[in-house]
């Protein structure tokens, strides 16, 4: 029988012996790459194949009607796999890999390498308004994660390895292997160094590989630009940038507040029966919202708005006129968040990256359609701004402005629009910014404290476990406690200098220092008169463990001057932080993640 411990470890020395880390990395991304690219290709597969059933023959008469009831038994099939068979909630793709990355070294659950196959493309397939790059990229991250500790691959390089997954599973999905590595460094705020740049390139490539392999060249848009850049658009373009950063903003805030709303709903049960019955409304006054909306994309950049409406009921005798088409494509703008956001909050699974894309390219194509038919002198290319909105989007949403200019380019060919691509996305980048300072993949890490950034300082302390650096070995006092026997019960079997007092409850009520009872100390006659609540006093700033994270410690101890201060966890006392003991951890985990 073969024995896999003893193969590994075999595998194991002829490794150290015959390759370097470095080449066993770009091993690693290889394989990596592969491997997210042909979990992309099976999501997108399955999706499509859900998708052909639901439009068959038998059922497609029915169809229209049908859309009121598919997303709801969608999000049912999901929420019984979650329950029944994962027995764990899957949660939002990017954001929980970045948590992953900043709190757990990279550590990715098992469960998460198919959760997000099977669960994905029954959200989408069955007309959930969401997209397929998230769950793709949480699957390469997590098959990352597990090939990195399978082989024993140190944190750093585990960590570069999910960018690689990250990296492939784009490349994989649009065929854009530069793109991809831009947007593993602005997304997982990887090191752009020689070091990362070529794992990445390797997982990229291998990725598109594969995705070539088993779909061809088939590609998301089948688009090749006919109208060059024009100067006199400039203009043009520039309204585009201030309208997309208005777009991204209500993107991210109607986000922010249906999520909100589904908060306050108890029972998950509950949440999907209204999210489906929402979405199911919505589909069916709205068809277009059905699923990612790439054909929506395609209809749009081809010029044939007709066929990217669709049949819309009630609107079937006016569809000619083209405001009435304007109104329709800005029902799409304005719905497509709220159907996207509401489909994430019943407790479907998918990401935001296409569903934006979607967004964008009405905005562009609406906005065009608008200015050449205000019977002006300016007629502008339908085409371009309809790419060009989905760049000021994905800037604006995602917080990408790089990966948003360099994808559109590259899956389109479009580089002759760089100009444009880079003027409408650095406005809609810096105006949303202003007004929503973290995208919806990063705000509640920000928020806590655990989102990585290219702030390395920062980073070392958001890893620091805290746990490690509390002090618990100091004798606490009750306020009651007297003099004498605070000096025979404590000052005399501590080696320490301060002596937290708490009530009944644990709670934290002030502190008493060697030197505040120093120059009574051999006072005898107020060894029964004086207490510890006479004595105590507040320290100079009390450290939330829920709440305060490493860099807030920091500041805490920076702005007070003290060299020791309180923790509270729970509303409990639990011990004390030094600053010297915070510093050494923090230089210790400088040196692990530089070094390792």
């Amino acid at each position: 029988m073969l024995d896999l411990k003893k193969l590994r470890r075999t595998f194991f020395k002829w490794r150290y012996k015959h390759i370097t880390t470095q080449q066993f990395i770009y091993s690693l991304s290889i394989l990596v790459g592969f491997l997210a690219g042909l979990g992309t290709v099976v999501i997108k597969n399955l999706t499509h194949f859900i998708q052909s059933i639901l439009q068959d023959k038998m059922i497609v008469d029915y169809h229209h009607s049908l859309y009121f009831i598919f997303p709801l038994i969608g999000l049912a099939l999901v929420y019984l796999i979650q329950k029944y068979i994962i027995r764990r909630k899957i949660g939002h793709a990017i954001p929980s890999t970045l948590y992953s990355l900043s709190k757990r070294k990279g550590l990715i659950e098992r469960y998460k390498m198919y959760a997000s196959l099977i669960t994905a493309p029954l959200t989408v397939g069955f007309g959930g308004s969401v997209g397929l790059q998230g769950p793709s990229i949480n699957t390469g991250a997590a098959l990352a994660s597990n090939i990195a500790q399978f082989f024993h691959v140190s944190a750093r390089n585990r960590t570069l390895l999910i960018g690689c997954a990250s990296a492939g599973a784009v490349a994989s999905m649009f065929k854009a292997p530069i793109a991809a590595v831009i947007f593993a460094v602005e997304i997982f705020s990887l090191d752009l160094a020689f070091a990362s740049m070529i794992p990445l390139l390797l997982a990229s490539v291998s990725a598109v590989i594969t995705s070539y392999f088993f779909l061809g060249s088939e590609v998301l848009f089948n688009f090749e630009i006919q109208d060059t850049f024009s100067i006199n658009d400039l203009l043009f373009y520039v309204v585009l940038g201030i309208a997309s950063a208005f777009a991204s903003v209500y993107f991210s805030k109607m986000y922010f507040w249906i999520t909100g709303l589904f908060d306050k709903i108890e029972g998950e049960v509950k949440k999907m029966i209204l999210g489906g019955i929402i979405i199911g409304g919505l589909l069916f006054f709205i068809p277009p919202l059905y699923g990612e909306g790439f054909e929506l994309i395609n209809n749009l950049l081809h010029g044939n708005h007709m066929k990217a409406i669709g049949t819309i009921p009630f609107y079937a005798d006016a569809i000619e006129n083209i405001w009435v088409v304007i109104l329709l494509l800005t029902g799409i703008i304005v719905f497509k968040a709220i159907a996207m956001t509401v489909t994430f909050s019943a407790g479907g699974v998918g990401g935001i990256f296409i569903p934006t894309l979607v967004m964008g390219s009405a905005l562009g194509n609406v906005y065009a359609k608008i200015v050449n038919n205000l019977g002006w002198d300016f007629q502008i290319s339908e085409s371009n701004f309809t790419l060009i909105g989905m760049t000021g989007l994905m800037a604006g949403v995602l917080h990408a402005p790089l990966t948003a200019i360099f994808l559109i380019a590259q899956i389109t060919g479009g580089y002759e629009l760089f100009v444009p691509l880079m003027i409408v996305s650095a406005i809609s980048f810096s105006m949303t910014r202003y007004y929503v300072s973290n995208s919806i993949y990063t705000m509640e890490l920000a928020k806590k404290g655990e989102l990585l950034t290219h702030n390395k300082d920062n980073n070392v302390l958001m890893m620091l476990d805290i746990n490690k650096i509390v002090e618990t070995n100091f004798i606490v006092l009750s306020p009651e406690m007297k003099l004498g026997e605070i000096l025979k019960g404590a000052v005399t079997k501590s080696s320490r200098n301060h002596f937290p007092v708490v009530n009944d409850e644990h709670e934290f009520l002030g502190v008493i220092r060697l030197d505040d009872i120093r120059h009574m100390m051999f006072d005898t006659s107020i060894y029964d008169k004086v207490k510890a609540s006479d004595l105590m006093h507040a320290d100079a700033a009390i450290i939330y463990f829920e709440k305060d994270n490493a860099q807030e410690i920091m500041n805490k101890f920076k702005t007070t001057g003290a060299w020791n201060l309180p923790i509270v966890k729970k509303g409990k006392y639990y011990g004390y932080i030094s600053k010297s003991r915070l510093l050494t951890a923090y230089r210790r985990k400088l040196i692990h993640v530089t070094n390792t």
